[in-house]
């Protein structure tokens, strides 16, 4: 079993456990992850999620390149692959609740652009982070170039694809690949989960879905983001923010 999905109360943690090929993603894991992600999605005492390796000093080396190889003559197969792929993406960066990547060693290719399309990245300091098609001659998607730019910048974005280098954790962090560097980057998004576990998850759910409406191009609150600021104030968690604020406690949401 190369990907699985691990509960901890509020936290749950989808490992991907190919280390001999340093955790390469071939088709099948591609078609499973996302179906892993929405598992998560629909567990409600879920929380939130955290993408990692299964093996220490490890994330995800990309696709499989040596199933590329053997089937890069075959149309239908790079057509499904392509959706795959797409699939892992959208679903980890549409994804209701948070997604943190927990990075030890390296995240190439298509494991850097799943690390990307999560909401926070928490790497080691011996993590690398890379995305190189220019390497192997082929394209990074539209979906997964937009990702990048939105996190980086198109300048760097640029840098990042044209150069097809390898940045160390002091490097990815400066330039914005990373967040923040730990020795032990899964105890830290745990850690991190948990703090976000305990908060409003109505306040926290509908501040991603804002975030990635900003991102993919509104500018300004429509019918449906006013009607979330104002339905806020009927709910639980603002009576329970409310209480706990008068009775000097911590909510218990």
């Amino acid at each position: 079993m190369t990907l699985r999905l691990e509960r901890d109360g509020a936290v749950a943690t989808l490992l991907i456990d190919r280390p001999r090929q340093h955790n390469a993603m071939n088709q099948e894991m591609w078609e499973r992850l996302p179906q892993l992600v929405q598992e998560a999605m629909a567990d409600e005492a879920i929380r939130v999620l955290i993408l990692t390796s299964a093996a220490s000093g490890l994330f995800c080396a990309g696709a499989d390149i040596h199933e590329f190889a053997r089937h890069s003559g075959e149309e239908d197969w790079r057509v499904a692959n392509q959706a795959a792929i797409r699939a892992t993406q959208y679903a980890l960066a549409h994804a209701e609740k948070p997604v943190i990547a927990a990075i030890d060693g390296d995240a190439i290719g298509g494991g850097c652009g799943m690390a990307i399309a999560c909401d926070l990245r928490i790497a080691s300091p011996s993590a690398r982070l890379g995305i190189t098609p220019a390497k192997l001659g082929i394209v990074y998607s539209l979906f997964d170039t937009r990702l990048l730019v939105d996190l980086v910048g198109p300048a760097r974005a640029k840098r990042i694809l044209f150069t097809a280098a390898l940045h160390d954790a002091e490097d990815a962090l400066a330039i914005g690949l990373i967040d923040q560097i730990a020795p032990a980057p899964l105890e830290a998004a745990v850690e991190l989960a948990r703090r976000m576990a305990a908060n409003a998850q109505h306040s926290i759910r509908s501040s991603k879905a804002i975030v990635r409406r900003i991102l993919d191009g509104q500018a300004d609150d429509d019918a449906e983001t006013l009607a979330m600021f104002r339905d806020a104030f009927t709910l639980p968690d603002f009576q329970e923010g409310v209480q706990a604020f008068r009775d000097k406690r911590r909510p218990r949401f």
